[in-house]
């Protein structure tokens, strides 16, 4: 099959390309709600994943589990005060843990430089800031993967789920239209952004958030476990729009060639 005519795979970060199961913002989250009194499971903390990380911890401060304990401790609901000085202090939490978490999930550096001989740029955009992937972008590039370009979330107006990040990497990289670009996220936030970017979008599961399990916890999980935790996330990035659902990047190129086959890579009819 000739490969998929494409200019650009617009990729995610955390749980799609380095650190398997996106596991390092978890810890921070839940850190700065503990320092308030509100203890949740890290699949609470995970729901807003991929969204700008303010956002993210503006977003929790909705959810029942947040809110109840929140209510019960200070007499009110959270507001933006509260939320700005969560954002204060999660983010050198989180500056601190990146270097840890930065190496590419199985298969990215192979699948990145196949996208490369093809002739493909690769781009990114994530829910971290620039302060963030000023740490874990080097950190990721001593490994090996290093995109042609960063947009981060508090470099637009509008992150995720706007499109705003995407056409940014579609305008800086030169790609000739939307339907030769390809997003490929973990989160239904990221999915969304693709989604909304007039792109075609492949979900990411069992390397992501959706599971949200490192590799050594996943190899140790059950077959049936295993099972369930893919149909399940599986199932979240559908409804959010994903074309097409892997377990991980290495398995993007069979993948693009199916998209392929949908008409991805040639023009849309009107």
């Amino acid at each position: 099959m000739q490969p998929t005519p494409l200019d650009l795979v617009i990729f995610d970060w955390a749980g799609t390309t380095v650190d398997h199961g996106c596991m390092s913002p978890i810890a921070p989250f839940l850190a700065v709600l503990a320092a308030r009194g509100v203890r949740v499971e890290p699949a609470v903390a995970r729901g807003p994943m991929g969204t700008h990380k303010r956002t993210h911890l503006e977003r929790l401060c909705s959810h029942p589990e947040v809110l109840a304990p929140w209510r019960a401790r200070f007499g009110r609901a959270p507001v933006a005060a509260d939320v700005d000085a969560m954002f204060a202090e999660l983010e050198p939490r989180m500056i601190a843990t990146l270097p840890a978490f930065a190496t590419p999930v199985a298969g990215c550096l192979e699948t990145v430089a196949a996208l490369r001989a093809r002739g493909v740029r690769i781009g990114s955009t994530t829910g971290y800031t620039r302060r963030m992937m000023d740490v874990l972008g080097p950190a990721a590039a001593a490994l090996g993967y290093a995109p042609d370009l960063v947009i981060t979330a508090d470099e637009v107006a509008r992150a995720r789920p706007f499109p705003d990040m995407c056409l940014r990497n579609v305008l800086a990289l030169g790609a000739s239209s939307v339907d030769r670009c390809v997003k490929v996220d973990d989160t239904v936030a990221g999915i969304e952004e693709g989604r909304r970017a007039g792109m075609w979008t492949v979900g990411v599961v069992m390397t992501g958030n959706e599971v949200g399990c490192d590799a050594a916890t996943l190899a140790a999980t059950s077959a049936s476990e295993r099972a369930r935790l893919r149909r399940d996330g599986a199932a979240r990035l559908k409804a959010a729009g994903a074309h097409v659902v892997i377990d991980g990047v290495a398995d993007l190129l069979p993948a693009l060639d199916a998209l392929g086959r949908l008409g991805c890579g040639t023009a849309r009819a009107a």
